[in-house]
């Protein structure tokens, strides 16, 4: 595809993200930071008007950099616009995503619906003038930087990381026969991934981490508050708090002292607030709400365990690596998680944390008990851990393997 791209000016990618600023994607910002040291000039498509109430602060200094889309009328009127002047082009495109998507009409619909709205400010994109499109998501924004690929005649990427790819199948396999460059976060993706493509292996997905800005992150194993638990993440199901829940009852029949902070907000809160009270366990737990990156940090660095039971739901969804997992080991934090997707990739069981079966209260009550009884062990696990992280998850590391294969792409 043409790109203007020249060894003398520097790589110029636009990414496409469903929101911007999004608090829970602290690893998508921490990313495109290390991009641009690298030396990329990046601009952002949200896909959403900006509706946070909480903006971290990294994020705050990419807003500049950041295109909202119009109201919906300026938007599908721009798109009929732009039908009615590249009818191959845009119509094409729709009547694939017809073709592929018919039998799921919501995502149909919601796909049609963002294309119009990247139509609606195709002005601006095409003035930044990028030489590739980039997609942190296999879904809606992956779909809209395929679409503005052809617009634009710019290659095109995206990373799958989780939902995008164990419970939502927005053309996958489409997409990955249509891509310049595909990535995902773990290797356990890459196993997934293959049933959409034909033969398996025949299309190359490279795996990159989402990863850490290692000197944001203080290690240390001085200061910290006895017997504090912490858990941080979207209260969904795929974080497993329903089964924490029964597993600090369990501690607290055994006579185990503790007390357990849970960082984050969803749908489930009032669900897992009533679980708590009904186990009689409410001063004990404490759900304080989304809290600002500064505060998280605040909170790793005075609890004395990371407690994260994801599970597999039903329908499938799993998280792919949790980055507050990541992150806890980087502060010496030490972690007890579940065999779940990809955070065997990060956590070594017995080595620099603890791994038990999901949905089994009874082994992480265990895991948990056995680590606040011994220090010592959470000071190794703790070493191992940020050893680990610093090895294979420093994002200027990733982000330099992702910066040389947009470059790769671009120049060929």
């Amino acid at each position: 595809m043409a790109t203007n791209a020249t060894p003398d000016r520097p790589l110029r990618v636009l990414y496409v993200v469903s929101l911007f600023p999004c608090w829970s994607e602290t690893f998508i910002v921490r990313e495109m930071h290390a991009l641009i040291e690298r030396g990329a000039e990046l601009a952002i498509l949200s896909l959403k008007p900006a509706s946070e109430k909480i903006v971290q602060d990294r994020a705050a200094l990419l807003l500049d950099r950041t295109i909202h889309p119009k109201g919906a009328l300026a938007s599908v009127l721009a798109f009929a616009g732009l039908a009615l002047r590249r009818p191959w082009v845009t119509l094409g495109f729709v009547a694939r995503l017809v073709a592929g998507l018919w039998r799921q009409p919501g995502v149909l619909f919601n796909s049609l619906g963002a294309v119009c709205r990247a139509a609606g400010q195709l002005r601006r994109l095409d003035a930044f003038d990028a030489d590739l499109v980039h997609a942190p998501w296999a879904t809606y924004p992956a779909t809209v930087a395929w679409f503005l690929s052809r617009v634009l005649g710019k290659p095109f990427s995206f990373t799958s990381r989780a939902h995008d790819i164990f419970v939502e199948d927005h053309m996958m396999a489409a997409k990955l026969a249509a891509t310049d460059l595909a990535v995902t976060i773990t290797r356990n993706n890459v196993r997934h991934m293959q049933r959409w493509i034909s033969p398996p292996g025949s299309v190359p997905i490279q795996v990159m981490h989402s990863a850490l800005e290692l000197g944001e992150t203080r290690y240390s194993r001085e200061g910290r508050l006895p017997h504090r638990l912490l858990s941080v993440g979207r209260l969904d199901p795929i974080k497993g708090f329903d089964v924490l829940l029964p597993a600090l009852a369990l501690l607290r029949d055994r006579g185990v002292a503790f007390d357990s902070v849970v960082i984050g907000e969803g749908e489930e809160r009032a669900r897992l607030e009533a679980q708590r009270d009904e186990l009689g366990l409410q001063d004990r737990v404490a759900f304080v709400g989304a809290k600002p990156q500064t505060d998280v940090r605040k909170a790793m660095a005075e609890s004395t365990l990371m407690v994260m039971p994801c599970v597999v739901t039903p329908e499938g969804n799993a998280d792919g690596i949790p980055n507050v997992l990541t992150e806890a080991m980087a502060a010496g934090l030490p972690v007890v998680s579940t065999r779940v997707s990809g955070i065997p990739e990060l956590v070594d069981d017995g080595v620099s944390g603890r791994i038990v079966e999901q949905r089994d209260a009874a082994a992480l009550a265990d895991a948990i008990a056995a680590l606040l009884a011994d220090p010592a062990l959470g000071d190794a696990y703790a070493a191992a851990g940020r050893a680990k992280v610093e090895r294979e998850f420093d994002v200027r590391i990733e982000a330099g393997r992702l910066f040389d294969c947009f470059t790769k792409v671009v120049h060929g």
